[in-house]
């Protein structure tokens, strides 16, 4: 299943989408409720909502091109702050190794995590802020983005996936230069608006094997991103499992999982986005998220 959150009439709602069709059913199993009381709930839920869909589908699909319909990423009011991982992708790690310090040319012996504060996320389509006082020099990162289903503290490795309620996809703008002049990236990685994550979450049972996605960002267009998730330096399930030594996930956490080559700080001369700019990042078996950089 495919679940989304809409704003429909003025009431934020809990979907499930039918993006072959671009439409989208309420869910009444949901009603009144949100995302993240779907997921707290989904093993009493589940049944209701895919007998919902499967009866319902037919008369009740609200279409996502109507006026009325406004697409809000999944869980626009996440409880904590995403948890992302740095340096994920050995390529990546290559491109900005000898920008942002550390060794050039190999994989971090450590996981790199730090958060991100999304209050709210940004729903595709919507703008990203420039903040042009603050910063000068604004990136993207397209990155496949987890969103836990179960808690769990000390996770082995080989049930880690059994935690995951799906997957979307993140975008994890970056003010680079307020990035580096910091001593940790809070800041630079946190200023608002500066966290899409859409278009919906697809749930786990859908993809069975998420180290096997294609991750792309384009720009204006332009292919700048082009990378798969089996050429991350430690997986999902391995994220899940060193990430919960110690630290306890919960229903709804998000995890970013890093991102590929190919970020705008990467190129020499960096290209950096400009005002007005056109931003998709696209994962197979999840679709697009497209936001545009404040003009």
């Amino acid at each position: 299943m495919k679940y989304a959150t809409i704003e429909y009439k003025g009431a934020e709602m809990v979907c499930a989408v039918f993006p072959e069709e671009h439409a989208v059913l309420p869910l009444i199993a949901a009603e009144g409720r949100d995302m993240q009381y779907l997921i707290d709930h989904y093993d009493v839920l589940q049944e209701e909502c895919e007998r919902e869909a499967a009866v319902r589908r037919r008369e009740d699909l609200l279409s996502l091109k109507a006026p009325e319909v406004k697409l809000l990423s999944p869980i626009p009011y996440p409880r904590r702050n995403i948890v992302c991982l740095g340096k994920n992708y050995l390529a990546h790690v290559k491109e900005i190794g000898g920008i942002t310090g550390g060794p050039k040319d190999t994989a971090p012996e450590w996981p790199i995590y730090f958060t991100k504060a999304a209050y709210p996320c940004l729903e595709p389509g919507g703008t990203i802020l420039r903040h042009e006082t603050v910063t000068k020099y604004i990136d993207y990162e397209a990155e496949l983005t987890v969103v836990m289903g179960r808690q769990g503290l000390y996770i082995p490795e080989e049930e880690a996936l059994e935690y995951v309620f799906g997957y979307t996809i993140g975008n994890d703008i970056s003010a680079r230069d307020v990035q580096n002049r910091h001593v940790n990236w809070f800041k630079g990685k946190s200023l608002t608006t500066h966290c899409p994550v859409g278009p919906w979450i697809v749930t786990a049972d859908e993809i069975p094997d998420p180290q096997d996605l294609t991750v792309q960002s384009y720009v204006e267009g332009e292919l700048r991103q082009d990378g798969n998730t089996r050429d991350m330096i430690r997986s999902v399930a391995a994220i899940i499992h060193e990430l919960s030594q110690g630290y306890e996930l919960f229903p709804g956490d998000m995890i970013m999982t890093g991102t590929p080559k190919g970020v705008g700080m990467g190129f020499d001369p960096p290209r950096y986005l400009q005002p007005g700019n056109e931003i998709k990042c696209v994962i197979s078996q999840i679709g697009e998220l497209t936001n545009y950089l404040e003009k």
